[in-house]
């Protein structure tokens, strides 16, 4: 069992270097273009040349992870966006198409933009497959509602990149799962984590919580509460804040652990290979450089 130290950094920098090969999948001109043919809106515009996702496709088409659920189990299972925003985007959704549709096309437009930024068979990508393939071994559903949905879908796909994408998918989902888990149970709703989490990140306060659609009332009513509980003074975070918002990380670290001890030494094998493709579709303007790209425009 490796030591609590070596897991959290493990953790996070994987999460940190799977996230632009599979979190790519909503800028993905591809997926764009594979949700305007069933009838959604195009991309909303683009950010330093990353196509933005219109916000009826992006919650349909990530709810399809878990079938044709209920537009109210979507945005349980999000978790940090309003639901007030995410049901009326989902209840549109589904009277445009249904879940195999929109997950198919979703996961045909992030393979095709993977396969034009690296080419259709990057070398390493067996090996990273059979990785990823260690480390989703040992994860259980329960409690994972997202996780399970892909799991549900698993096809046993042939082609190696389509491989990568799925097993990559349900690692990130994971670890947003756990996440979800971890701040629920500290007593924390979605718009103070959210806020939290902008300060935890170095991000300025009320930006890129602006993409989970909260309004100005609920951000002030949040962070009214926040300094009231004492983690924050100003906009700044108290030492307790700070204490608190690393704990939901840590918690969040540790339901990783079953995957992170399946790699074992190949960990940072793993890491070298998305790390270089991570780079590669940042480069092809594939995915965010910074989440403060999502905050308010200058």
């Amino acid at each position: 069992m490796i030591d609590d130290v070596t897991l959290a950094r493990r953790a996070r920098t994987l999460a940190a270097n799977i996230e632009p090969c599979i979190g790519q999948v909503y800028f993905s001109p591809e997926c764009h273009a594979e949700y305007e043919r069933l009838g959604f809106t195009a991309s909303r515009g683009d950010v330093d040349g990353v196509a933005l996702p219109d916000p009826v496709a992006y919650f349909t088409s990530r709810g399809s992870l878990m079938g044709q659920v209920a537009p109210q189990v979507v945005a349980a299972a999000f978790a940090v966006f309003n639901p007030e925003v995410v049901v009326p985007c989902v209840e549109m959704g589904w009277g445009l198409t249904d879940a195999p549709t929109i997950f198919a096309a979703r996961r045909r437009g992030a393979v095709a933009q993977l396969a034009r930024v690296l080419g259709e068979h990057p070398d390493g990508v067996e090996r990273a497959v059979g990785l990823l393939e260690k480390a989703v071994a040992p994860l259980n559903v329960e409690g994972r509602p997202l996780f399970a949905g892909l799991r549900s879908q698993w096809d046993d796909p042939a082609d190696p990149l389509t491989r990568f994408f799925h097993l990559g998918d349900e690692l990130r989902e994971y670890r947003g799962d756990a996440h979800t888990a971890s701040w629920t149970s500290a007593g924390l709703d979605a718009v103070e984590v959210g806020l939290m989490t902008e300060l935890f990140i170095g991000l300025p306060l009320r930006t890129y919580i602006r993409s989970r659609a909260w309004s100005d009332e609920q951000l002030d009513a949040a962070l009214s509460r926040l300094r009231a509980r004492g983690w924050l003074e100003g906009d700044a975070f108290t030492p307790a804040g700070l204490a608190a918002r690393e704990e939901v990380e840590w918690h969040t670290d540790r339901q990783m652990r079953p995957a992170i001890e399946a790699l074992g030494d190949q960990f940072d094998g793993l890491i070298t290979l998305i790390r270089a493709w991570g780079t590669a579709v940042r480069d092809a303007a594939g995915y965010l450089r910074s989440p403060q790209q999502l905050g308010p425009r200058r």
